[in-house]
């Protein structure tokens, strides 16, 4: 293990320069391995910056599909386990094909049937995954629901993406959120969701009359429900889920009035240029929702 930080360390010191004493296939194959490593200093520090590096230098280019369904896999190991280091794997292997597909927003080098299938695996992945823990002590970040969001907002930007996908993307942000689940965001999460419907918002292909009664599903997830005459004790609220639900609101809210911006390259400079053309729409839309669910709105 020592040995092949070392070498890897090598590696990040020349600049991420690809090395010649090895064949690509070799190098990748090790590097992904090491996506799951339960040491961050050899998930975080080595194998996500050189892959990142690598996907960004246009050394998987050619090979970018084969590439990415290999990383796509990864999405699965363990997946139904909560609480155990399989999450580490998933979670960076979420992160790594967003970077993979935000390559080709740039390359151009990906045949659509191949975003389409990117985007099923990572759907089916974000809404069964259960460990929704973001940092682990001793183990650096998991970060899941950070991680999923982003590749969310990778897709959200594909070319191949019409209404029909991005409404789909909706539906799988919403699932995430109202699915119950014991872990509580703290690190940020809300806003990298946000973010990712932000990305979807400013493809301007989603009009209000999807965008409405999607919110008002959310809204609906953040409302106490009513107390049974025979409960001693009120349950909790809000659970960790209307928690969350009610911080992306907010969030989002936050997003629409002030503006994102996204990556300095062409397609996102192009792409964020502009208000989203439902701003205004679900501004109000949002506006009255959370009127409605935040205790001491006027």
């Amino acid at each position: 293990m020592a040995a092949r930080a070392t070498y890897w360390e090598h590696v990040r010191a020349s600049g991420f320069k690809l090395p010649a004493d090895r064949p690509l296939d070799v190098l990748t194959a090790e590097l992904v391995q090491m996506l799951g490593d339960s040491d961050p200093r050899i998930r975080q520090g080595l194998a996500y910056p050189v892959l990142s590096a690598w996907l960004s230098e246009g050394v998987y280019d050619d090979l970018l599909t084969g590439f990415t369904d290999g990383i796509a896999e990864g999405l699965f190991t363990g997946l139904g386990e909560d609480q155990t280091d399989t999450v580490l794997r998933r979670s960076f292997s979420a992160l790594l094909l967003a970077e993979a597909i935000q390559r080709d927003h740039v390359a151009r080098v990906v045949h659509s049937d191949a975003i389409f299938r990117w985007g099923d695996r990572a759907a089916s992945w974000f809404v069964r995954e259960r460990d929704l823990r973001g940092y682990i002590p001793g183990k650096g970040w998991a970060y899941a629901a950070g991680h999923g969001a982003d590749l969310i907002a990778a897709l959200a930007r594909s070319r191949f993406f019409g209404k029909l996908e991005l409404t789909v993307l909706l539906d799988v942000v919403a699932d995430r959120l109202l699915t119950p689940t014991p872990s509580r965001f703290v690190h940020g999460e809300d806003d990298r969701l946000a973010f990712a419907v932000m990305a979807v918002l400013h493809r301007n292909r989603v009009g209000i009359d999807v965008l409405e009664p999607w919110v008002e599903r959310l809204a609906a997830g953040v409302v106490p429900p009513a107390n049974e005459p025979e409960q001693e004790y009120p349950p909790e609220w809000p659970t960790p889920s209307a928690g969350n639900t009610a911080a992306f609101l907010r969030a989002l809210h936050l997003q629409l009035a002030l503006g994102v911006q996204g990556r300095d390259s062409p397609p996102d400079v192009e792409l964020f240029a502009k208000p989203p053309e439902v701003r205004a729409d679900l501004l109000l839309v949002l506006l009255r929702v959370l009127r409605r669910t935040l205790p001491h709105a006027r």
